[in-house]
């Protein structure tokens, strides 16, 4: 299948050759026509698999049959939750749109910067708009955006739209908008508030799951490394400096987490800078550019900090913090491995988090033995261990065994060899 089958507008065409989209990724198949057809759409796809073209192709293939009015009326409003994700989506619709017979006008919104200059782009108004809720509802209340007339509604990673507590403002976005619209809602995980809102929003929703191929998987190496959780830093550190590792992505779970880790890693002279939601946005631009012109070694990020994040040829992922659910592990893991590519993801896990990472395994059926660094043991070790860095792989006595063998026994327990 090939997007000319779509009866897509040539100046769409012509701009997805530009990008080099030779064939629709297995989201864009499925929801392209769907959306094409006016049809409201349920989505989860891991991020990289194209999900943005799939909502941005069908908005523009409607905006390149229709008049454009002057000034003119936002016809689709996509909601994003962080900046980031903003710049992104934004830029994906201005790349693909840039050669339509008639402008569309773009308009990105997001908070973190000055409202003012955005003000200044909306006098002429926009035909789509990308923004964060905060963001929107400021210059709605200044009468600077009317939304009375949208056509089309996209939510774009409903679940961390919700996790960053924006339930109220998406409320009353929806009050502002009209009943009659289309929905495309994209969601990567479907826990119960995101179900409750697909059923308020949505109108027999075409549901899409697209779930990563065999190859998207086989390319990712997934390795799990047991260790106390205060000798992960150090741990991140020798892993880092022992595989020579030139650009790693690390999750954690909290601001402060990203903070500490990376200021960590700097006083042992690793380039690292923390990426999370109460940076600013000079700083957060800042720190992603540095990252993709490989300026930067290490960005320790927060799940919701990372949404909107693109970075090509990305080596190492590693989950400082596993995630919290089993499905935002395989879209952590996703961020390497793309395009053919190998990848690694290293998952840290404490005797705290065994339970939770047997569960990561059991609902992603998957199956990654626990190693041991050598000089990282841990205080409890379980008998049933892979040693790496040339360690020997077998059974190996806690240190809990080897004081019962020893009040058992009057000889002196022989050391193990690693």
């Amino acid at each position: 299948m090939t997007f000319a089958s779509y009866n897509l507008h040539p100046a769409l065409l012509q701009a997805l050759q530009n990008k080099a989209y030779t064939q629709p990724t297995p989201i864009q198949q499925s929801a392209i026509p769907q959306a094409l057809a006016g049809k409201d759409v349920l989505a989860s796809a891991q991020t990289g698999s194209g999900k943005t073209a799939a909502f941005a192709i069908p908005i523009l293939q409607q905006l390149a049959t229709q008049t454009l009015r002057s000034p003119r009326r936002t016809l689709a409003l996509v909601l994003v939750p962080t900046r980031e994700l903003a710049m992104q989506v934004g830029e994906v619709f201005k790349q693909l749109a840039a050669h339509l017979p008639q402008t569309v006008q773009i308009t990105t919104l997001f908070g973190g910067v000055s409202i003012n200059p955005q003000m200044m782009r909306l006098r002429g108004g926009a035909d789509v708009v990308v923004a964060t809720p905060g963001r929107l509802l400021d210059l709605i209340d200044r009468n600077a955006l009317h939304i009375s007339h949208i056509d089309t509604l996209v939510l774009d990673e409903a679940d961390r739209l919700l996790d960053m507590g924006f339930a109220a403002e998406i409320e009353r976005i929806l009050s502002l908008i009209p009943a009659k619209r289309q929905n495309l809602f994209f969601s990567a995980t479907f826990p119960s508030a995101v179900q409750r809102l697909a059923r308020a929003l949505l109108h027999e929703p075409v549901r899409i799951d697209v779930q990563p191929s065999i190859q998207q998987l086989t390319d990712i190496g997934q390795r799990a490394v047991l260790v106390d959780e205060p000798k992960r830093t150090q741990l991140l550190r020798h892993l880092i400096e022992q595989n020579k590792w030139t650009r790693i992505l690390v999750f954690v779970a909290t601001k402060h987490a990203a903070d500490k880790v990376a200021a960590k890693l700097r006083k042992a002279r690793i380039n690292a800078e923390p990426f999370h939601g109460e940076q600013s946005q000079g700083k957060r631009v800042q720190v992603l550019a540095d990252f993709k012109a490989a300026r930067l070694t290490v960005v320790v990020a927060t799940d919701v900090a990372a949404r909107g994040l693109d970075i090509a040829q990305l080596p190492v992922v590693v989950n400082f913090d596993l995630p919290r659910s089993a499905a935002l592990y395989t879209h952590r893991i996703g961020r390497t491995g793309r395009a053919g590519e190998q990848g690694l993801a290293v998952s840290f896990v404490s005797h705290n988090t065994q339970a939770h990472w047997q569960l990561i395994q059991k609902r992603q059926d998957i199956d990654v033995p626990l190693d041991i660094a050598l000089g990282f043991e841990p205080q409890d070790a379980p008998l049933e261990v892979n040693f790496s860095n040339g360690g020997i792989k077998g059974k190996r006595p806690s240190k809990k065994d080897k004081l019962r063998a020893a009040a058992q026994s009057t000889e002196t327990p022989a050391p193990v060899s690693l």
